[in-house]
């Protein structure tokens, strides 16, 4: 049974940083592509990042390019998103997730690619 587990979230100021880290298990980590997700208050869940398998490959939302940062440890089976200059509008549950299949090479947005996802964890930023 893969678990995904999200830590890292907080209340912060605008400007802040923050990073989020996902601790997974159940399957063969280095094998799947993994992604970042938000979901804000009356709003859809919209893709914010996504990394492959090998780490070589890295996908972003046009709204956090430049500002956010997705890396993995295929070591310590775990997924990051590393988020700088945070504004109040990057205010959402943070999901993190794994891809259905493994060893795609190319990160993915779409999350009907993804087969599990974690609890989420509350990011809440004051202007």
């Amino acid at each position: 049974q893969v678990q995904l587990v999200e830590s890292g979230g907080g209340l912060v100021q605008a400007g802040d940083s923050l990073r989020l880290v996902c601790a997974a298990s159940g399957r063969t980590f280095s094998a799947y592509g993994m992604g970042w997700f938000r979901q804000a208050p009356g709003k859809e869940r919209e893709f914010v990042a996504a990394i492959n398998w090998s780490a070589i490959g890295t996908a972003y939302a046009d709204s956090v390019k430049g500002r956010f940062t997705i890396s993995r440890d295929n070591v310590k089976n775990t997924v990051y998103l590393q988020m700088n200059s945070l504004k109040p509008e990057d205010t959402a549950v943070y999901y993190c997730a794994q891809r259905r299949n493994p060893r795609n090479w190319a990160p993915r947005g779409d999350p009907d690619e993804y087969a599990y996802w974690g609890q989420g964890t509350q990011v809440t930023v004051s202007s």
